[in-house]
């Protein structure tokens, strides 16, 4: 088949005062199937802004980016179809449904017959969205940078290929020649990848006529300044407007003929006179940690870092636009082959370059294991960073449920490294010369993983099955280790142990004062195998000495033959948390600082053996000292997390933690909890934000009693709770719910609650939030001395120590206006704030405008020989950071209308978080 029976002709019109662009387009498509076909379908990628409930809005909410909700309805795109016809004759169209408003269900006037083709009429507008969401779109300054802006067919296969769009940049397009008719004003220029074949200006409009044969996609840029430069090479010229970092002309065209040099000895020659590579191109696939660094930090030269983004740009430009597969369900080949000459590259021109750069040779940075390592050290380890953490996913799921790091970052560099796995299995540098044949004799042929799965086994004996059926189809780790080691005459036999079920191969080595002296491949196997090789008396035996096979564990992979069996990995102590070196048992150590009302300011030495990378075994030591309390303080813990494969049971962690504080002025409390925590999510489907929890925790705390008598100690000073909980957390954008069941036994009491949290955000951007708190003594003997252990209405006493209370006994003063949203969770300070038999309280909000709430609580308190008492309280609440940083202005209550009594301001509550990790999460939520 000609890919050039596959065309498009479009006749834009752009108006760029209420930026839409009127559209006459046709459109010829050719069945390539066996079916006759009388309803097709179209891909309406515009569309997918029209709405807060498209497939689109509902990614944004799965990742917590709120730009596009609470954006104005005028800066949302859409598309406005005016009609469609087949030979000037109507069709009937429609939607596909509201899982898919972007594909548009057209049923044919005639049917298609295999091997003819459909030609259609459509004239529509397309209102254009603010680049804000996706960076395509208009921008503040009126330019507008587009990418998959007007109808295209779906594809055909035997079965349709449609789906929406999701911001992954991935539509799936026929190969087909186009034919671009433009008219925009001549303020203006227009920059796109097609050839320029006319430009006419007729008073104030200027129509442009590009053309394109056997084209993929196609990216399409009008802007008023233009910023893109043309360097022309021996290979082929690229227009962009990427970063130049600084370098003279000569410069960034050296450097570019050297990148379209080596893409072109690697891949064969671009199909295309030009290639056109944007800033939208690189922000959206960059080179991950040049990107987070500031212009004045420049660990790289400006050559290299120029030439690799560029040549990762280049690369992506260049595969989008050669190879025919589906980019939702085998990405991972255009990704894999995009990052395995990527690292090729740097492997070729900068083989000595460190993954820190400069700063690798700084005093006191190059004392850090992460200054050993090379550039492209880093695939292998960021994806590890998923496989450790058990969020690595199968490398021929769909893109669109991928998390957003493994998109991203992980699942791109764990193809990569696949590919340089197997190559180096096979050996004969097989895998990079088949890569290169598969791209150069496949361009604009219809391809999947299957073509070179066929090609890669057709050109060896070596079983790659494990590559194909383990590797990229599931996320089973590798992990081996040497068991055992027999010394004989002349051979060593060697015991080794596959930890986890599966049949990838392992490497071997054996070494002698620090050099590489034998490496052989052992075939995969499941349980333990026993070989033997010849004793050429080596210090050390080693598997994956290279690092090749990016590996789960690789402190277990070495066995000394000689000296102590302690001597295996010697202690070695390191300042601030570093990078796993698995040839040394790393000790870290680092300055940390924390505050309460009591200790105040609390300097101290944290010793731990946590690495950037998740182990299952981890301990924290961590003395200070109280600037204010003039005590050494501090906390020590130890846990094991287990993360079982292919299991809802995300994480299994039991652990043993202790605390040593003041509670009060000069009163130390000490806090030991033995513990076992399960986390439960959908291991099918990581994107979904539900968790499950059962904890299960015995919590023994002991408080020290002030001798003098001038601060009473309230409750009893020592005491031990078994606390079980139970609970569901299912955290979104738009509609977020809780739920935990908490039950504890102590001597003197027992107590049963139950919490239910709701929230939604609407369409109209106005949010509701319902808390619903129950708690039940069960039985209480403690009523008559405190009510240390009651149910609090508005500030719990917190006796298990689990809340981060900067001052948890003040009574008065800025610290008592501290507000946690616990137990009965109500803001107001009413005279009954406690209940030590029962208690149900409601707690909601909702929006005034913006990020100004009005609140009201309601319940009722049940105390012993007292009749239940209803209490309510109201007010305004300043929603800043929801969770993080809150303000509560109480206005009228059980005590009257509270804004005209007495010292208002102490009567305000706020909520604040100071704790790193907490606030971390903001960020990490829309990656993991």
């Amino acid at each position: 088949m000609s890919f050039s029976q596959n065309k498009i002709d479009i006749n834009a019109v752009f108006n760029t005062a209420k930026h839409s662009i009127a559209i006459s387009q046709e459109l010829t498509y050719t069945n390539t199937s066996n079916k006759v076909l009388d309803t097709i379908y179209l891909n309406d990628w515009s569309h997918s802004y029209s709405s807060k409930t498209t497939p689109l809005a509902e990614r944004f909410a799965d990742e917590f980016k709120t730009t596009f909700h609470f954006a104005k309805n005028e800066d949302r795109g859409f598309t406005a179809i005016t009609s469609i016809n087949q030979n000037n004759t109507p069709v009937f169209f429609e939607r596909l449904d509201i899982k898919h408003p972007d594909v548009i269900k057209v049923a044919l006037n005639q049917p298609l017959k295999p091997n003819n083709s459909y030609t259609l009429q459509l004239k529509y507008i397309v209102q254009i969205p603010n680049n804000k969401f996706t960076r395509y779109g208009v921008t503040d300054n009126g330019d507008y940078n587009l990418r998959f802006w007007y109808i295209t067919p779906a594809i055909f296969d035997g079965e349709w290929q449609y789906y929406s769009n999701k911001d992954l940049d991935d539509l799936y397009l026929p190969v087909s020649s186009i034919n671009l008719t433009v008219s925009y004003p001549n303020n203006f220029t227009a920059l796109t990848d097609l050839e320029t074949k006319s430009a006419v200006t007729r008073d104030t409009i200027i129509t442009t006529e590009f053309t394109g044969n056997e084209r993929l996609s196609s990216k399409f840029s009008l802007v008023k300044n233009n910023d893109y430069k043309t360097i022309q090479t021996d290979f082929f010229n690229i227009q962009s407007n990427i970063d130049t970092e600084d370098l003279k002309p000569e410069e960034v065209a050296i450097a570019t003929d050297k990148v379209t040099q080596f893409i072109t000895e690697h891949l064969g020659d671009y199909p295309h006179d030009k290639m056109l590579l944007t800033w939208i191109d690189y922000k959206k696939d960059p080179i991950y940690g040049l990107n987070l660094l500031p212009d004045f930090i420049r660990p790289f030269e400006d050559t290299f870092q120029y030439e690799l983004k560029i040549l990762k740009t280049a690369l992506r430009s260049y595969l989008e636009n050669t190879l025919h597969v589906n980019p939702r369900k085998d990405y991972w080949l255009i990704d894999g082959i995009q990052i395995y000459y990527l690292m090729k590259y740097v492997e070729t021109y900068y083989p000595d370059q460190k993954i820190l750069g400069k700063l690798a040779n700084i005093w006191g940075v190059r004392a850090f294991h992460a200054s050993d390592l090379n550039f492209n050290d880093q695939y292998p380890f960021l994806y590890m960073h998923m496989a450790r953490t058990n969020l690595d996913q199968p490398l021929t799921m769909t893109k669109d449920s991928l998390l957003k790091f493994n998109k991203n970052i992980s699942s791109k560099y764990k193809a990569a490294v696949g590919l340089n796995y197997l190559d180096d299995y096979i050996g004969n540098n097989l895998i990079d010369s088949k890569l290169s044949d598969f791209v150069k004799t496949n361009k604009f042929k219809p391809i999947n993983s299957a073509t070179f799965k066929k090609l890669i086994n057709s050109n060896t004996n070596k079983d790659t099955k494990w590559f194909f059926d383990d590797y990229l189809t599931t996320n089973t780790k590798i992990d081996y280790r040497i068991k055992k080691v027999k010394k004989k005459k002349d051979s060593l036999e060697i015991s080794i142990k596959n930890l986890r079920d599966n049949n990838m191969p392992i490497a071997l080595f054996t070494l002698k004062n620090d050099s590489v002296t034998s490496k052989q491949w052992i075939n995969g196997f499941k349980g333990t195998k026993s070989i033997v090789i010849p004793n050429s008396d080596p210090d050390v035996l080693a598997l994956n000495y290279d690092n090749v096979v990016p590996e789960f564990n690789q402190r277990n992979n070495f066995k000394k033959l000689n000296g102590f069996f302690l001597t295996n990995k010697p202690l070695q102590f390191r300042l601030f948390k570093d990078i796993e070196d698995p040839n040394y048992s790393q000790v870290f150590f680092m300055p940390e600082f924390e505050y309460n009302f009591y200790d105040g300011l609390s300097p101290g030495l944290k010793l731990y053996n946590k690495t950037l990378l998740t182990k299952r075994l981890n301990y924290k030591l961590s003395p200070k000292f109280g600037v204010k309390s003039k005590q050494l303080v501090g906390s020590a813990s130890v846990s094991y997390s287990a993360r079982p494969e292919d299991s809802d049971n995300f994480r299994t962690r039991y652990g043993l933690s202790g605390n040593y504080y003041n509670y009060a002025p000069n009163l130390s409390y000490t806090s030991f909890t033995p513990f076992i925590d399960f986390t439960f999510r959908d291991h099918k489907n990581l994107r979904d934000n539900k968790r499950e929890f059962l904890t299960f925790r015995y919590v023994n705390i002991n408080r020290e009693v002030d001798p003098t008598g001038e601060f009473e100690t309230i409750g009893q000073p020592k005491y031990a709770v078994f606390n079980g909980r139970y609970g569901i957390n299912d955290r979104n954008l738009k509609e977020s719910q809780y739920w935990n069941i908490d039950l504890q036994f102590a001597e003197n009491f027992g107590k049963l609650s139950t919490t239910l949290e709701f929230r939604n955000l609407n369409e109209k951007n106005k949010q509701f939030n319902v808390r619903i708190f129950t708690g039940l003594f069960l039985y209480n003997k403690t009523y008559q001395e405190s009510d240390f252990f009651s149910f609090a209405l508005d500030r719990p006493t917190d006796y298990l120590f689990d809340y981060d209370y900067l001052g948890r006994s003040e009574e008065q003063g800025l610290l008592s206006q501290q507000l946690i949203i616990a137990e009965g969770g109500f803001k107001s300070k009413l005279p009954q704030p406690f209940a030590n038999q029962w208690i149900t309280t409601l707690n909601t909000s909702t929006t005034l405008w913006r990020y100004i709430m009005v609140y009201g609580d309601a319940g009722i308190i049940k105390n012993q020989n007292f009749h239940p008492k209803f209490v309510y309280d109201s007010g305004i609440r300043l929603n800043l950071v929801e969770d993080y940083f809150e303000l509560y202005l109480p206005i009228y209550s059980n005590l009257g209308w509270e804004i005209g009594q007495p010292n208002y301001d102490q009567k305000i509550r706020f909520i604040v978080t100071l704790s790193p990790k907490t606030l971390l999460g903001l960020f990490t939520r829309r990656w993991y």
